[in-house]
């Protein structure tokens, strides 16, 4: 009722009102982020002036920030009938291109809206600056040079230097950013974003109090700049994340400025989209469940909802929820999928395949199908998004505490697929590790041949990284050992347990006589002795110094009365 109401006054307002006025409206709607308002305003502004091809452009661009294309495409088409300012439709037509990957068809739309300007415009180049800097796939240089020849027409024009702000912005410009966003500001103290965005530098260069500090000096300007505090709560949660001792308080903090910042914009389903997103960072569940059924009753066929409901339902216990909502989600061919979607949804099913076991002592019965099921979603999100592979290191190490090690090592073998993982050495180590376990108890016939060559390629992985790691040694021995009539595998056998020794050996003698070292040694020595028992004085050689460390093992003294 009240957007109708709203609407109507608006379309009054313009009846009255000249057009360039509203506009202006529209504009400093849309800066503020109140979506909803600006969408009223040039609805309105269409219905009186419906030859004003513009106001359609400038409501196409508002359904554009919202990722809503297809209602996008239906204003910029609108706009081209109109008799006035059409040439400027085919921008966002261009913009629309540019997300689908087209640049061709783009780059003709932008010349469409061109080749007739007059010599002093300079519009158009600042919309199609702003099309490559906001487009799905960004073109920051190109963006740049239009943006450039707006410049060389009118230097000091306020929307130029913001433009070229967030175009050096994206093109990680810092110096050439700030210069930009300071010269707006200069040249118009109304436009609180430019000022803003020197804080957002700052915030970006984690110079927290200094970025406090500029956003602070927004809000004495304006304190009712809505999208001032949403950055005031972005920079709390980066500071606390940057400073443990102060997480709870700064994120807590954060979280206060970002409910100012929902009260202040139109709680639009854009904004409560970005509040997710917010609340996910935030680690704040309960609020994220509460948000996401809120706006399902908003808008209840919106994909994305799913998502936030998914993430939400997982974290907060209610695994066959989450199930539900993320599988809805990642099936849609429609739907942007991003690596994070498939990893909850993997982490959702592993929660129902594995239930926790009966008792403290006892194993988990797991679900097999549902288990690998889950692993597949968890190897899609790593393919998706490399860093997602950093999430799985605590998720391996459950099955492997509960010797799971079968279940253990698919979870690590998803991990270590990621080469530049932060736990890269740790993964491969455990994959190695549960792979050994889940064959060293094993009758010959029944080891898994290909499992264990995983085992010794995980090892060799943990060497090349880091050389001094001993236990990757001789655990890489210990797996080639179970490849029983494998020539190779004996060779790779002898020559782990001999870069064990060398590697304790080079590390001192306190490393050397640890009892832990001591027992390794003995079984170093052993199995080299096997190694080249045709070789007897080499073999007796070893047999030897696995004698001196215990003179009385019954293993060594067989192997010795062997030799002779």
């Amino acid at each position: 009722m009240n957007k109708v109401k709203f609407f109507s006054i608006a379309l009054v307002a313009f009846g009255f009102s000249t057009y360039a006025q509203e506009v202006e409206l529209a504009k400093k709607a849309i800066d503020a982020e109140q979506y909803e308002k600006a969408k009223s305003i040039l609805k309105a502004g269409i219905q009186a002036k419906p030859d004003n091809g513009k106001i359609a452009f400038l409501l196409g661009n508002v359904y554009l920030q919202q990722s809503q294309q297809d209602s996008a495409k239906m204003f910029f088409q609108k706009g081209l009938t109109a008799k006035e300012f059409a040439s400027f439709n085919y921008i966002g037509l261009g913009q629309l291109d540019l997300n689908s990957g087209n640049t061709e068809a783009a780059q003709f739309n932008f010349d469409q809206a061109t080749k007739d300007i007059k010599k002093k415009d300079i519009e158009q180049f600042i919309y199609i600056g702003k099309a490559f800097t906001n487009a799905e796939k960004p073109d920051f240089k190109k963006a740049i040079a239009n943006l450039t020849k707006a410049k060389a027409i009118n230097p000091n024009d306020a929307q130029i230097q913001m433009a070229l702000g967030d175009a050096y912005y994206g093109d990680r410009n810092q110096n050439d950013a700030y210069a930009a966003y300071r010269n707006a500001f200069e040249a118009d103290p109304t436009l609180l974003k430019a000022k803003m965005q020197l804080g957002v530098l700052l915030k970006g260069a984690k110079a927290f109090p200094e970025a406090k500090s500029a956003f602070d000096g927004v809000v004495a300007i304006n304190p009712n700049y809505g999208p001032v505090y949403r950055e005031l709560a972005e920079t709390y949660y980066q500071w606390g994340a940057n400073d443990k001792t102060k997480y709870k308080e700064y994120t807590a903090k954060g979280l206060e400025y970002y409910e100012k910042y929902m009260s202040l914009t139109d709680y639009s389903l854009a904004s409560r989209f970005r509040h997710a997103e917010f609340l996910i960072l935030a680690k704040d569940y309960k609020a994220l469940e509460k948000e996401a059924e809120a706006m399902k009753k908003l808008d209840n066929v919106n994909p994305r909802i799913l998502r936030y409901l998914g993430y939400a339902l997982y974290e907060n216990g209610n695994f066959d929820g989450a199930i539900q909502a993320l599988t809805d989600y990642t099936t849609n061919p429609k739907n942007k999928i991003i690596g994070r979607d498939y990893l909850y949804l993997g982490l959702a099913e592993l929660k129902k395949a594995t239930p926790a076991p009966a008792t403290p002592e006892a194993k988990s019965v797991i679900n097999d199908v549902l288990f690998q099921t889950a692993v597949a979603n968890l190897r899609k999100a790593v393919d998706l998004d490399k860093p997602m592979a950093n999430d799985l290191n605590d998720i391996g190490k459950i099955y492997f505490e509960q010797k799971l090690y079968k279940y253990a090592a698919d979870i690590y073998e998803v991990a270590t697929s990621n080469p530049n993982s932060k736990n890269y050495l740790y993964d491969n180590f455990y994959l190695g590790y549960a792979l050994y376990f889940d064959n060293s108890g094993k009758d010959a016939a029944k080891m898994n041949v290909v499992a264990l060559k995983k085992a010794d390629k995980a090892f060799d992985n943990v060497t090349v990284a880091s050389p001094t790691t001993q236990d990757a040694y001789i655990y890489r021995a210990r797996v080639n050992s179970l490849l029983q009539n494998d020539a190779v595998a004996e060779e790779q056998m002898a020559k782990s347990y001999a870069d064990y020794i060398r590697v304790v050996t080079e590390k001192g003698t306190a490393e050397v006589e640890k009892s832990s070292n001591k027992t390794k040694f003995v079984e170093a020595y052993q199995n080299l002795a096997l190694h080249y028992k045709k070789d007897k004085v080499k073999a007796t050689e070893y047999i030897t110094k696995a004698l001196a460390i215990e003179p009385t093992n019954s293993d060594s003294l067989s192997i010795q009365k062997s030799l002779k």
